[in-house]
């Protein structure tokens, strides 16, 4: 049986983010995502460029590892995939619209699975985030949600 949009727990898939401008130069970015509530991720970006982003209630970590930099932020408000896809109203037939900070985002489900997500960023682009070889509700580790570098990299607290 599969989970409604609002009963999932975790979510893992690989993902290609599309960010197009308002001149509709496209950026393209392709990588590896695992979510687990209440509100953990990690975002494994393999190219253009390599570079693994950590979402942990109280704090995001970006490791970069072309510039051998770490960026820790304490959050006090982020994106929280959870609360996003919970807040979600079926508009279509597999169609979900969610009002989230300000923006709107869309959601659709194929086979039971969440299957892209888009919406307008802050800078007014355009981004489209498609996912395959998604798994929902399966057992995931929230040891994988601790960043890990190498202890030579530069770190920023911001």
């Amino acid at each position: 049986m599969m989970a409604s949009i609002n009963e999932i727990d975790s979510f893992e898939a690989d993902f290609t983010q599309n960010i197009t401008d308002e001149k509709d130069k496209v950026l393209s970015y392709k990588g590896h995502v695992t979510a687990h509530k209440p509100q953990f991720a990690k975002w494994l970006y393999i190219s253009p460029i390599e570079k693994t982003i950590y979402i942990s209630p109280f704090a995001i970590t970006i490791v970069e590892p072309e510039i051998e930099q770490v960026i820790q932020r304490r959050i006090e408000s982020n994106f929280n995939f959870f609360q996003l896809i919970k807040n979600a109203k079926e508009v279509k037939k597999n169609i979900y619209e969610a009002n989230y900070k300000g923006s709107i985002f869309t959601i659709v489900k194929e086979k039971g699975l969440i299957k892209s997500i888009s919406y307008i960023d802050e800078f007014e682009n355009r981004v489209v985030i498609t996912f395959t070889d998604q798994k929902q509700n399966h057992k995931v580790s929230l040891k994988l949600f601790a960043p890990k570098y190498p202890l030579y990299y530069d770190i920023i607290r911001d």
